[in-house]
């Protein structure tokens, strides 16, 4: 096999020769492999396409073919034949749980769960493997379409399992449906009063539904067993194959709690953890041990850094915690909660400027992001910190511009856009869907956007994100009245979410995010090409490769 690429030996020497002139480093015998055989996109402007790539065995890009061009074969290197398929910069899920997307795997999961009647049946149906008194905690419903047009009861559930504790998560994380003898373990009742930035849904007569939103789930989340470190480490595991199966090359860690940095550590050691890794830790733990970790850079390794502290400001939109200007059109007795107050934010964003710590800020609600703003603002801070407003969903349209001008990365999901707007026009009036979802509004203003999936809040699928954000449908190809379509982006755009945008949100720009000489080779590849394929297409591509460093960490089979 012969393949064409240039003065390659004299280019190897100048990247790998830092001992001084004449003298040759260890790295200047490295080994060569090199990625062909398929269609390259390199993720620049110029060449935006490339027919060969070659890596060092340490991982980094010395040159791609053309400009170089000069023979070699088989037994001068590795040469890694693509089969026709096509390769981008490695896919980065700039905001996912990694813990969660792998217990997500290993317990109930309720994704897909279509309405109430098959929620309780699924349930039953759990009930009825387990002993009598085991307890059954699941995740992942949405009530978004259903035809009973509510969420779930405590009332749905007891009426298959009885006095059993039930406690199932919906899919954004920032609610729960418990059964009556899960309340009663947890001490809630008519008597207990909301706690700040939590609330606990109530009928008529003022009992709980089994209903609980945000920091008002804390009591029933006791009521579970802290998972062994066996388990989480099973966990994590699972989450990196996962991940790495869909084409994941790395993955933004939100929320990570701090104690699992060694673990994550030693996982990469044992080459356990496929990915390469960038943690943000929450921010609310005791001692405030997150900011610690991510202001000394401890239990980072050549493919985990830990740098950035997760916060909240309010809840998620479909549970009506998200915190906005305005009361919900659909429920005008609420705007929302408010899980951090301005003077709470201040304090954390001096202490994260202090320590040199990048905040990653989860906000949803309009008031949310307009909060960040105005306390970042006032502050005084600059496009340096690269701090980051995690979702950016509901953004008043005067807000947009300021974002850019702050230097805040707006850190989005698209697949958050294609399942929420079908029930944002409900909970916010057409009026305010302007600044919703406004990834087009936000680049043409001049801010980053770096994409994500929020895994396991949505599947967690790079196909699915770069779908969503060039189609601005739904999966099936439908849109609606107030979707905007015009704020869908470009393929070209929806590509830099993934990759440069998403190395920069996280310092990483030389490093990664685009596929030129002295980077990092982590490459995505799928059977299809996405730059041109018809927008549906885009959802019937399969992964191919995973390659992080260098080395192909997951391959379809044959």
């Amino acid at each position: 096999m012969r393949l064409i690429l240039a003065a390659l030996s004299a280019i190897a020497l100048a990247a790998c020769d830092t001992t001084g002139a004449g003298e040759q480093s260890p790295a200047d015998t490295q080994p060569l492999t090199i990625f062909t055989g398929g269609t390259i996109y390199t993720g620049l402007d110029d060449p935006a396409t490339v027919e060969a790539v070659v890596v060092r065995a340490d991982g980094r890009i010395i040159g791609t073919a053309p400009p170089l061009s000069q023979d070699w074969s088989d037994d001068e290197v590795t040469i890694v034949d693509l089969g026709s398929a096509v390769m981008f910069p490695g896919f980065t899920d700039s905001h996912a749980h990694l813990l969660g997307i792998g217990q997500r795997e290993l317990s109930l999961d309720l994704t897909g769960t279509a309405s109430i009647t098959e929620l309780v049946t699924r349930v039953e149906a759990e009930a009825e493997g387990r002993d009598e008194d085991a307890m059954i905690v699941g995740r992942g419903w949405i009530e978004t379409g259903w035809p009973e047009g509510r969420m779930p009861t405590a009332a749905d559930l007891d009426q298959v399992v009885g006095d059993r504790i039930v406690i199932l998560q919906r899919s954004d994380g920032h609610a729960l449906v418990a059964s009556s003898a899960a309340l009663d373990a947890a001490g809630i009742d008519a008597d207990t009063a909301d706690p700040a930035g939590g609330k606990i849904e109530r009928d008529e007569g003022g009992s709980a539904t089994g209903i609980i939103l945000d920091t008002a789930m804390a009591p029933i989340w006791a009521l579970v067993a802290a998972p062994s470190e066996e388990e989480i480490r099973r966990a994590y595991i699972k989450a990196g194959e996962v991940y790495a199966s869909r084409g994941w090359t790395g993955l933004h860690n939100m929320s990570v709690p701090p104690e699992h940095a060694p673990l994550l550590a030693e996982l990469d050691r044992e080459a356990l953890m496929p990915l390469r890794l960038y943690n943000a830790f929450d921010g609310e733990s005791q001692g405030n041990d997150g900011f610690d970790l991510a202001a000394g850079r401890t239990f980072e390794t050549d493919t985990i850094t830990n740098r950035a502290v997760k916060l909240y400001m309010d809840g998620a939109l479909g549970s009506r915690g998200a915190l906005l200007i305005e009361p919900y059109a659909d429920r005008p007795d609420t705007s929302g909660l408010a899980i951090t107050e301005p003077d709470r934010l201040r304090a954390l964003m001096e202490t994260a400027s202090q320590k040199d710590v990048q905040l990653a800020i989860h906000a949803i609600g309009d008031l949310a992001n307009r909060r960040i703003l105005d306390v970042y603002e006032d502050l005084g801070y600059g496009n340096e910190k690269r701090w980051r407003i995690e979702h950016t969903q509901i953004v008043n349209p005067v807000d947009i511009p300021r974002i850019a001008e702050l230097g805040l990365i707006a850190s989005m999901q698209p697949s958050h856009a294609i399942g929420d707007l079908k029930f944002a026009p409900a909970r916010l009036g057409m009026d305010r869907l302007d600044g919703a979802y406004a990834w087009q509004g936000l680049l043409d203003a001049g801010a980053v956007i770096a994409g994500g999936s929020d895994a396991p809040v949505e599947v967690g699928s790079p196909l699915i994100e770069f779908y969503a954000a060039v189609a601005r449908k739904d999966l099936e190809g439908n849109d609606a009245e107030g979707w905007h379509p015009e704020q869908a982006l470009s393929r070209q755009e929806a590509l830099r979410l993934f990759t440069s945008s998403a190395a920069y949100a996280a310092f990483q720009e030389d490093e990664l995010g685009t596929i030129e000489p002295g980077k990092r080779a982590d490459f995505t590849v799928f059977d299809r090409d996405l730059m041109i394929v018809p927008e549906a297409e885009i959802l019937d591509a399969r992964p191919v490769m995973t390659v992080v460093q260098g080395e192909i960490v997951w391959k379809a089979s044959e």
